[in-house]
């Protein structure tokens, strides 16, 4: 069966088809042509059914047609590709629009893709920090896997690649020179008659001088401006005279509230205050350690300015004027007795937040840190307390999830996050140690919900490479919720703090909880059950490994 491709006319055999003008040869008018002006049209016929559009596309010619007849097939052939394309880049524009909105992938990939998919042209000796420029997070909206074994395939690599090993300490020599300016403020040798790490620093302004003139803290927020006007009030009244010099008392923290975040920290820290002999920095979270000192405000807001020690310690001058105050009373002088106030500081990203190594320390061994936060505490204070709050981190992961997250939240939404920063967990781990993926900043930042965060043995190790075990107080959050006089006991006796009265200790234990999870977020209720079996997974060979470490088996977390 044949076809005429310029008019649509079913050709009998042997038809020479002497009608069709096109036909006629070269000298044929498109103008006078009633086929070209649309006049007197004959759809295409085959098997009593009109054909439609595509199926004009599978015409062809015999080969006994004219030339001229196959010019004009070529030519309509490629005006309908050129439309189909069109149409179907439309459809596929569609697809990704709306496919972008529910999290849904062109071409899914169950589990290798992500920020750190492997990379053959890397070389074995590359570092991690090499690979600020090659991998950056991926832009595509990652579908999450609902299928639970699937998930699991994900969870065995990554437990398969799970290695503790101890980190090696660097020495001092190499931490000075580090921070230059740190070893040249804070002294090796303190006052032996006080608790917290205090020294006397000479004061070269006069009583016109703001002192809090050029304080970061001071100048970044506005919240604290408050605190500051009233440190300058009372300024010069605090300090020490000798021989037509000025001197002021400068002091470090006793303890510190390392971690971890949404852990309880928080209530913690406001029953801790209350204690007549406690006294905290003029900020509760100061994150100078961790993020200030790097020139961090905000995480994503980029790197400003850093914040000199200076600052940090400008924090603990309230707490310092009332130390100054008993040290020069008469009855201490007398007697020679320990001034019993302590000073402390709360930030919970003391114990896990390393993440600005990476800009900053460039001789890392195969993608870790060289430096820790805690070396530095400890080049300083080497017999520093530590307190460590933690929980469930399955449920604090979601906790902190309900916390940050800003809009759209939902236990669907919770578990899409899930798996996908398990999904750029896995690859990292594929290629690079935990501790160098623990510490990474461009995964970190990459992960939609912070897993890390939940590892809470991988940091201990590191602080415990540092500090004796005896320095570090690990408490459980759980334990806090159920009998909070039994753990502020512990808290009491492991800062070496004195007996209280019953009414003192009444209104510590009896004051209500702080940082409760918020009424709009309490109505999402509880995750998923899946979601739970997957981070239950994820996190057990960590939780196991910190039950070994702290001798308690209660951070198995097995009946919560």
């Amino acid at each position: 069966m044949r076809y005429c491709i310029n008019c649509c006319i079913h050709l009998l055999p042997n038809d020479l088809h002497r009608q069709c003008f096109r036909c006629r040869g070269p000298n044929h008018n498109n103008q006078k042509c009633p086929v070209c002006r649309g006049e007197n049209k004959i759809p295409l016929y085959t098997d009593s059914k009109q054909m439609k559009l595509l199926a004009v596309l599978e015409v062809r010619t015999d080969h006994s047609e004219s030339w001229n007849g196959f010019f004009c097939l070529r030519k309509g052939k490629l005006c309908s590709l050129i439309f189909g394309l069109i149409i179907m880049t439309l459809v596929m524009a569609s697809y990704v629009l709306t496919g972008a909105k529910h999290g849904l992938l062109l071409i899914p990939s169950p589990f290798h893709y992500g920020a750190f998919t492997s990379n053959p042209g890397l070389m074995d000796n590359e570092s991690l920090s090499d690979m600020k420029d090659h991998y950056q997070p991926s832009k595509m909206n990652i579908s999450y896997i609902k299928d639970y074994p699937s998930i699991k395939l994900i969870i065995d690599t990554i437990t398969s690649k799970i290695e503790f090993i101890t980190r090696q300490r660097p020495d001092l020599e190499e931490l000075r020179k580090q921070e230059p300016h740190m070893f040249s403020v804070i002294p090796n040798k303190f006052l032996p008659n006080s608790k917290n790490p205090c020294w006397y620093e000479e004061y070269r302004g006069n009583t016109t001088t703001d002192p809090y003139a050029t304080n970061s803290y001071a100048l970044y927020s506005k919240r604290f401006r408050t605190i500051f006007d009233y440190l300058r009030k009372v300024f010069w009244n605090h300090l020490y005279h000798y021989k037509d010099k000025h001197y002021r008392l400068r002091c470090l923290p006793h303890f510190y509230i390392i971690g971890q975040p949404k852990c309880g920290t928080t209530d913690l820290y406001d029953r801790l205050r209350l204690h007549p002999d406690v006294r905290f920095s003029a900020i509760k979270e100061p994150h100078w350690w961790t993020r200030k000192r790097f020139g961090i405000i905000r995480l994503r807001d980029g790197f400003h300015d850093r914040y000199p020690v200076e600052d940090y310690l400008d924090l603990f001058d309230l707490a310092a004027h009332q130390i100054q105050g008993v040290l020069q009373s008469e009855a201490t002088k007398e007697r020679g007795k320990m001034n019993s106030i302590i000073i402390g500081e709360a930030s919970a990203s003391t114990m896990w937040d390393n993440n600005a190594w990476i800009f900053f320390y460039d001789n890392s061994t195969e993608g870790e840190p060289p430096f820790l936060i805690q070396d530095f505490i400890h080049a300083f204070q080497p017999n520093a307390k530590l307190i460590v709050m933690l929980r469930d981190p399955v449920e604090r992961l979601y906790s902190d999830y309900l916390y940050f997250a800003s809009a759209n939240k939902s236990v669907e939404d919770f578990h899409e996050k899930v798996a996908e920063s398990l999904q750029l967990f896995e690859n990292c781990v594929l290629d690079f140690s935990l501790r160098a993926c623990v510490y990474n900043n461009t995964l970190n930042n990459a992960m939609p919900v912070r897993l890390q965060v939940g590892l809470y043995v991988v940091y201990l190790l590191d602080w415990l490479t540092v500090f004796d075990k005896d320095q570090i107080l690990v408490l459980r959050l759980e334990d806090h919720a159920s009998n909070v006089k039994y753990t502020m006991r512990m808290v009491f006796q492991f800062l070496g703090l004195g007996p209280l009265s019953e009414k003192q200790e009444a209104l510590i234990t009896k004051s209500p909880a702080s940082n409760t999870r918020r009424p709009e977020d309490r109505s999402l209720g509880p995750m998923l059950p899946t979601t739970k079996a997957i981070l239950r997974d994820f996190y057990r060979p960590f939780n196991t490994k910190l039950a070994q470490v702290l001798f308690d088996d209660a951070f198995l977390w097995k009946r919560t």
